[in-house]
């Protein structure tokens, strides 16, 4: 049985367990996006929707958006809040998108 330190310590920080991506074919015409990821977090919550995107500084992480807002910007459903968070998602969606495409890419 786990004790109460070990239990807050587990929590402390949300943690990506598994990540699966779907990267687009060559040639498609979808803009910027390159891809779509899910990841799970802790094994227990899972986020679907994540979006690989291509800027002018290398690929990034978008989330998912908020289809049925209705405000002059894109509204997002759920995003990290905290740097450490973001860090550990992205770099684990786009490690894992790398590796499908098989590309080296350097972040700029």
């Amino acid at each position: 049985m786990v004790n109460e330190k070990e239990k807050s310590e587990y929590f402390d920080i949300l943690t990506v367990t598994q990540v699966q991506v779907f990267p687009f074919e060559e040639g498609a015409s979808l803009g910027h996006m390159k891809g779509i990821a899910t990841v799970v977090l802790n094994d227990q919550f899972i986020v679907r929707g994540l979006r690989v995107m291509e800027g002018e500084n290398g690929l990034f992480v978008g989330y998912p958006i908020d289809p049925f807002f209705r405000g002059d910007e894109m509204r997002s459903v759920c995003n990290p809040i905290t740097r450490q968070l973001r860090e550990n998602i992205e770099g684990a969606v786009l490690q894992k998108f790398r590796e499908a495409t098989g590309e080296t890419g350097e972040e700029g």
